[in-house]
């Protein structure tokens, strides 16, 4: 369940598994994409992921210290796309698709896809940080049966 957190669809090209996390800034930088990735039974380049809808980077102001997390997360990775500038000086951008996605190439999984959908600019979503009170999105995934064609990954807001 989600609202403006990233969730994230982990799923085998080559085998029957699937995994399913999310994270907003603490889970991502807490590892929470490494211990999915750690804990399916294939290796991560056969893997592909979805990141389905969360705040976007125009909504989601954090403080330099949200930000030094950030980037000691991404372990030297550049932190360009995933951090800007704010309107105050001690205040940044974060871009929650971005970070899942270097923290998804880090691992190992360099296949993926995301609509970007953002919680707070969009009325068909759920956004604490838009409403100051939010309900909750399901993120589902689940194994074709073995007669179905391939699967794939769909976003299907309502």
């Amino acid at each position: 369940l989600t609202a403006d957190c990233v969730p994230v669809v982990l799923r085998s090209r080559t085998a029957p598994v699937v995994g399913v996390a999310h994270g907003g800034w603490r889970g991502l930088v807490s590892g929470v994409i490494e211990a999915l990735v750690e804990c399916l039974p294939v290796a991560p380049d056969e893997l592909e992921a979805w990141l389905g809808p969360a705040i976007g980077p125009e909504a989601y102001e954090i403080g330099s210290e949200v930000a030094g997390s950030v980037r000691e997360s991404l372990g030297g990775i550049p932190v360009d796309r995933v951090l800007s500038r704010g309107a105050a000086p001690d205040k940044w951008q974060l871009d929650l698709f971005a970070l899942a996605e270097r923290l998804l190439d880090k691992a190992g999984v360099a296949a993926g896809c995301s609509d970007r959908l953002c919680t707070f600019s969009d009325r068909r979503f759920f956004s604490y940080r838009r409403d100051g009170v939010t309900g909750r999105m399901a993120t589902l995934a689940w194994l074709p049966d073995q007669a179905s064609a391939p699967s794939q990954l769909v976003a299907t807001p309502r």
